[in-house]
């Protein structure tokens, strides 16, 4: 009922998941009338014209709203039925003697305060009640059966704690009785830590000669009791029955002591109580309570004061004491037997004080907040799991224990209570005759037997026997019995160490609730580099910096430079706090979390390839407006510095960093990421197909053979990149290994296709009817691989076959492409931009690299069109020096070398003495 009020709340709350016809301008008009007149029905008003049309809609989605609220309305009529029911028995409550009954008791009172107050935070709830009702009185005839009733218990708990107040007057007495049962218990657990620590409380090692002896309590149940739930009992309790804090020391007492404690308590969820102000609204009104409001400030000011600093020492003295008691029981874990309760009760006032410090660090009352930040939380939260893991891991060793002492001294002790009873009625008898024989039953054997243990038929036939035991007119009342009482409580705690151990678990130290606001710490960065350097550079050029006086920045390293071993510096912490994520990281395989197991390591590991993917391309620096982009061999250099870091995270971590590295790095040699996103590989391929080699095309950039790499020409505009930085062998050698195979494929199919769309341009206009647009679009041929026949080449160009040409016609238009090139030469030559320069031992057009592209081209049309290569390039006049199919002979016939070499003297001096 809670959980379905709260989303109530929630979704009304947020203007995306509220109800439409809340927000609805049609439906405003009559929205407002609804709930002026609320819990009045008023069919025929013009306002109402809107609803007429939408009545169906609004039955059907408000039903869910609608019907929550009833059954609100129906609960509170079982509740107070069973609140009156106990009032007529007389029933007697104590939480030391009959513990379940009179903690369920509480709970009932307290949950169903908790139900009322949350009711009354749903601001729009008339609305969604009145519309419901209207839309169902226009389309049945008349109102719904359970709006009378539910309308009027809308009204009357507008003001919730103020009308159950009035409700609580007869139920006082056994209210007041249960609370005040909690003298005994509540005082003791709301200790300083100075008093813990004085008691040596949960110390093992503290009375040695006892070590061995079973923790016993005559309350046991209560001492791990959850001290957030009984000041809950206590705040609430008493406000609803609060004339007993007038007539009773011991209430009163208890009453103040909680205030002290908290300023706020926990309705559901992120829905807190301000204690404080609302106690005093509720009293304020009530004539002769000025003291109880005197007494209510002075608690606000004792909690504001010191409630912080006290809670902060109990964390500090639990991180210790915990980690003494988890530390004794991994060398010893025989002692879980004997010193369960010391486990249960370390994990509940360590659970209690995670919750206070949660739910007061998001509701701070006061201007300093060091009392409620807490770095070491995690410390206490990690002691709390090895506890736990000790508890799961020897549950065996405590059922051993366990089953012993019930059947060798509980069931023994029981035995005597009963026939020592002076009055045992038949019912009675049996059921404390049942719960003998059981706990007599029970062996080792079936321990070591795997045998599975359920005490829970016995548990709750004990609830039954406190009920019986607990009227008024009872035969065998608990009242004069108590030690009977207690007797149970210790055997029902003892049965569950034999059966219960993982519910437990969750009993004491369950902290899911507050999973979405744990949150991990978030590591700083030094920020004060660009500082340190800007001095470093003003210094070396002797500038004035700064104001006169000023002292002079810290250099880095001087953190190092440690006197005392007792300063810790920020680094240090943050180094701290780094090796116990780590540490816990390795410490907890999985954790479930609402039926769903969360993986720590796996959660790390996910996140670091999503972080190293992201880094790599990160790195690349490509600006697609600028088309700058990170030299290949800078990139190279960073993706290793990192992985180097990521390597070292296997020292603390127990995760397979290489993995990470193959997944992400195999992934950045594809076109596209597993995300869909963009990786190196499609970057770079498309920088330097598009950006560089398209500055080759339009004449701003040669090829240099020497060299082996491109380099800048003087130009007008000049570029923003030195194409040399990007395109000689050490450039290219880097590329090739951050890309690896698959990308280099990648990169040599998108040049090829590139080449081979420029060939068949080429090959439609081998009509030459456009001549002086040759030379412009063979510039655009670039250089191919160093081997005779590039199969990628090859490959390109065969995509390019048309079904509506034969074989012989492809055949045909390859022979006059070749013929094309060779009288296109010329014009070429002609060309200003043909004129050879020494600087870079080639032509400015890149002409120089005609001859490789010819023989490549050529290569791969008459290979694939099954051609003579030799006889095609023969009828070229064979020009190219480097082409592997012509012999020196037949190039020397064509073309005297002698020619050649007067050429390239004649440019050598023509270039001397233009220097000159």
């Amino acid at each position: 009922m809670l959980t379905r009020v709260y989303n109530i709340k929630k979704a009304c709350g947020d203007p995306k998941a509220k109800p439409s016809y809340l927000v609805d301008k049609n439906l405003e008009s009559a929205v407002k009338f609804i709930v002026r007149k609320f819990p009045a029905v008023e069919t025929r008003n013009n306002n109402l014209a809107q609803l007429q049309k939408e009545k169906s809609e609004i039955l059907k989605n408000l039903a869910l709203y609608y019907f929550t609220f009833v059954d609100v309305m129906e609960f509170k009529d079982h509740v107070c039925e069973l609140l009156n029911t106990i009032d007529a028995c007389q029933v007697f409550f104590d939480i030391t003697v009959n513990f379940d009954l009179t903690k369920n008791y509480l709970d009932l009172v307290v949950t169903y305060t908790n139900l009322m107050m949350l009711l009354s935070r749903i601001e729009e709830r008339k609305a969604i009640i009145g519309l419901y009702n209207y839309a169902h009185e226009m389309t049945h005839g008349a109102s719904d059966r359970e709006y009378p009733r539910l309308g009027q218990m809308i009204v009357d708990y507008e003001n919730p704690l103020k009308k159950m107040m009035e409700e609580f007057v007869p139920h006082g007495k056994s209210l007041s009785d249960a609370l005040i049962s909690l003298q005994m218990v509540y005082p003791r657990r709301n200790l300083s830590a100075d008093q813990w620590r004085n008691a040596q409380l949960l110390s093992l090692i503290s009375a040695p000669s006892t070590m061995l002896n079973p923790a016993q309590s005559d309350t046991m149940p209560c001492e791990y009791l959850s001290l957030d739930a009984m000041e809950k009992w206590i705040v609430f309790g008493f406000i609803l029955c609060h004339t007993v804090l007038s007539s009773d020391a011991a209430a009163l007492s208890l009453w103040k002591l909680a205030l002290q404690s908290s300023t706020c308590l926990c309705l559901f969820r992120d829905e807190v109580f301000h204690i404080h102000k609302a106690c005093e609204d509720l009293f304020v009104n009530i004539r002769g309570y000025n003291k109880r409001i005197n007494d209510i400030r002075e608690c606000k000011e004792q909690a504001l004061s010191h409630a912080g600093s006290m809670h902060r020492e109990r964390r500090k003295f639990l991180r210790s004491a915990l980690k003494e008691l988890a530390t004794v029981l991994a060398d010893q874990p025989g002692l879980l037997g004997p010193k369960a309760l010391f486990v249960f009760m370390a994990l509940s006032f360590a659970r209690d004080e995670i919750i206070w410090l949660l739910r007061h660090a998001d509701n701070i009352q006061k201007k300093s907040t060091d009392d409620f930040i807490d770095k070491h939380i995690a410390e206490l939260i990690f002691y709390m799991e090895e506890l736990r893991a000790h508890v799961r891991k020897y549950g065996p060793v405590m059922q051993r224990y366990y089953v012993q002492y019930l059947s060798g001294f509980d069931a023994v002790v029981l035995n005597e209570l009963v026939q020592n009873l002076s009055v045992c009625p038949e019912d009675e008898s049996i059921i404390m005759s049942s719960f003998v024989n059981t706990m007599t039953s029970l062996s080792v054997k079936q321990v070591e037997d795997g045998d599975v243990f359920d005490f829970r038929g016995m548990r709750l036939d004990w609830f039954r026997l406190q009920a019986y035991t607990s009227v008024s007119k009872a035969s065998l009342g608990l009242v004069d019995h108590k030690e009977l009482g207690k007797m149970m409580n210790t055997i029902i705690f003892h049965t569950k160490m034999v059966d219960s151990l993982v519910e437990m678990l969750v009993e004491t130290s369950d902290l899911s609730i507050f999973w979405p606001i744990i949150h991990l710490i978030d590591f700083g960065l030094l920020r004060h580099c660009a500082k340190t350097i800007s001095q470093a550079v003003n210094k070396k050029s002797k500038k004035a910096t700064g104001k006169k006086g000023e002292a002079e920045r810290e250099k880095p390293g001087v953190e190092s430079m440690r006197k005392n071993r007792l300063l810790v510096t920020n680094l240090d912490k943050l180094h701290t706090a780094l090796s116990e994520l780590c540490f816990s990281i390795n410490y907890v395989p999985n954790m479930v979390v609402w039926e769903h197991t969360f993986t720590p390591r796996e959660y790390l590991t996910s996140h670091l390839e999503i972080r190293f993917t992201k880094s790599i391309v990160g790195m690349t620096m490509y600006n697609q407006a600028t088309q700058e982009i990170a030299k290949p061999s800078e990139l190279l250099t960073s993706v290793r510095a990192y992985m180097t870091v990521l390597q070292s995270i296997e020292n603390y971590v127990t995760i397979d960093i290489t993995r990470v590295f193959n997944n992400v790095l195999l992934q950045q040699t594809q076109h596209l990421d597993s995300h869909g996103e963009p990786t190196i590989t499609s970057l770079y391929t498309n920088w330097y197909l598009e950006t560089l080699l398209r500055q080759v095309s339009n004449g701003h950039i040669a090829y240099f053979p020497a060299m082996k790499a491109f380099v800048n020409l003087p130009t007008e505009n000049e570029l923003t990149f030195n194409a040399e930085e990007y395109s000689d062998i050490s450039e290219m050698r880097s590329l090739s290994e951050l890309l690896g195979p698959y990308g280099m494929k990648f990169l040599s199919e998108s040049l090829m296709w590139h080449i081979s769309s420029q060939v068949a341009e080429l090959k439609m206009r081998t009509s030459f009817d456009k001549p002086e647009h040759m030379a412009a679009l063979f510039k655009k041929l670039s250089s191919g691989l160093p081997c005779e026949i590039d199969p990628a080449l090859v490959v390109a160009l065969s995509s390019q076959k048309s079904e509506n040409i034969s074989p012989e016609e492809e055949y045909k238009i390859a022979c006059l492409l070749m013929v094309f090139v060779a009288v296109s030469m010329p014009t070429l030559a002609s060309n200003v931009m043909s004129q050879y320069s020494p600087a870079i031992e080639g032509h400015c057009n890149n002409i120089h690299c005609l001859a490789k592209a010819i023989n490549q081209i050529a290569a791969a049309l008459f290979t694939i069109h099954k051609g003579s290569i030799e006889d095609r390039l023969k009828e070229f006049l064979a020009i190219v020096q480097e082409s592997p199919f012509l012999t020196m002979d037949l190039l020397e016939s064509c073309f005297p070398y002698v020619l050649l070499r007067n050429a390239y003297h004649a440019v050598y001096k023509q270039s001397i003495s233009a220097n000159a």
